[in-house]
């Protein structure tokens, strides 16, 4: 790989694509950059779509900034379906051919659909991850439908379940378990959301799931009875029960992929199937499963917008080196935002695993606390509850990989730090 690249094809037109286009250009490359996408947009930003785009605040049109000189050819609304390693070309559905000296893959993930097919179809059950899901969802919110139902404990179900109450508009969340959010945060911070979200008017269910949705003559959902045998009148159901990496179009290319993505090395190169680097192809964002070496190099795949940035901007630069001696691991830090029900919830770091919580700023009763997350007596995550002023302290805690809980004493901390054992684990 010690020769310079010419040509630069990325494909997926992400925030991670658009993001290594605009390194490149700062790493000094000025051969030909290509950018395709499936979908006909310039890239946009994601976590607006769930928030102030279905409230009308703004628009779903959150296309990304770029410079004016960036000279990046765009090939949108054609999906790639193949690649070739042997010719190193990018083959679109089209059927065109994209030459390349340098591949990244930043094709994202997708809504995992719902597993019925014809249920999916009814008018009235959407998914939420694109600019076009976005927009049809907030034009059915427009005509204010009598009930919302959410599908899934994430954090997407409780950021659409906000927006429905701030438009005072009914809305029910099923989760299968028995708390939401528990294996991404723990039953602590889990058990606080379902209590936010309760007080601010969701029927929240727990231990629920769909035996079957109701259409009615027309093809438009009209109800769905649940496996308990209730029925919930609704004619709009958001189905937000996780992501599926967008890896099918590289079957056949001979690389490592599987459910969790694209695995790569920690400079972001892509791994074969026999586990070494595929020459020239690169990785990054949503579909990268990478080994994070904040966690002893376990693998991960972050749908998190500051590891796109950071993954993108790390391989670049790889891509542009010379020889294996100036290759720099990705070593980011993942992080994340969400806004609900007139909260702001940070987290740094990675809970999953983590079989320890403790809140160590503020307290919950005030919906205003810091926590931290622990995993064999090292401390590995950090949230906050509109209180994110101690993180930049907690990150250092983490990346020092300092005992738990870090950081004792201080003007807002409780009077006793309680332990919590998670009795399950996050994960």
């Amino acid at each position: 790989m010690s020769e310079a690249p010419g040509r630069v094809v990325i494909v997926g037109a992400s925030l991670a694509g658009l993001s290594a286009a605009k390194a490149l250009r700062t790493e000094g490359f000025s051969g030909s950059l290509v950018l395709a996408g499936d979908e006909p947009h310039l890239p946009y930003d994601r976590p607006p779509l769930s928030k102030q785009a279905l409230r009308g605040l703004t628009s779903a049109d959150t296309t990304l900034p770029q410079p004016a000189d960036l000279d990046l050819e765009f090939r949108l609304g054609v999906p790639a379906t193949g690649l070739d390693r042997a010719e190193r070309t990018v083959i679109l559905a089209d059927g065109s051919r994209l030459a390349f000296d340098r591949c990244l893959v930043a094709t994202g993930a997708r809504a995992r659909p719902w597993p019925n097919s014809a249920e999916a179809a009814l008018d009235g059950v959407f998914t939420l991850r694109t600019r076009d899901d976005a927009e049809r969802i907030a034009a059915r919110l427009r005509d204010r439908p009598g009930r919302v139902v959410l599908v899934g404990g994430g954090f997407i179900s409780f950021e659409v379940a906000s927006v429905c109450r701030e438009m005072d508009i009914p809305v029910t969340v099923l989760v299968r378990d028995s708390l939401p959010l528990a294996g991404a945060v723990g039953a602590p911070l889990g058990s606080f959301v379902a209590e936010v979200a309760r007080g601010a008017g969701v029927d929240l269910r727990l231990d629920a799931a769909i035996a079957r949705m109701q259409g009615d003559a027309r093809g438009r959902l009209a109800g769905l009875v649940l496996e308990d045998g209730d029925r919930i009148e609704t004619a709009c159901l958001v189905v937000a029960i996780g992501a599926e990496r967008n890896t099918a179009w590289l079957d056949g290319a001979g690389l490592a992929t599987d459910r969790n993505g694209l695995r790569c090395d920690r400079f972001c190169r892509a791994l074969g199937a026999d586990g070494t680097p595929a020459d020239g192809i690169f990785a990054a964002g949503d579909v990268a499963h990478w080994p994070n070496p904040h966690d002893g190099g376990a693998l991960v795949a972050v749908e998190h917008w500051g590891n796109a940035v950071a993954q993108a901007r790390t391989a670049a630069r790889n891509m542009l080196a010379g020889d294996a001696a100036a290759l720099v691991p990705h070593d980011h830090l993942p992080d994340f935002w969400s806004q609900q029900f007139g909260l702001t919830i940070k987290l740094v770091g990675l809970a999953a695993g983590s079989d320890a919580f403790a809140v160590v700023r503020g307290s919950m009763e005030e919906r205003r606390f810091l926590a931290v997350f622990g995993k064999a007596g090292r401390t590995v995550a950090s949230a906050s509850v509109d209180s994110a002023r101690w993180l930049p302290a907690y990150r250092a805690a983490i990346l020092e990989g300092a005992p738990f809980p870090p950081l004792p004493g201080g003007v807002d901390a409780p009077a006793r730090v309680a332990m919590q054992s998670l009795e399950e684990p996050t994960r």
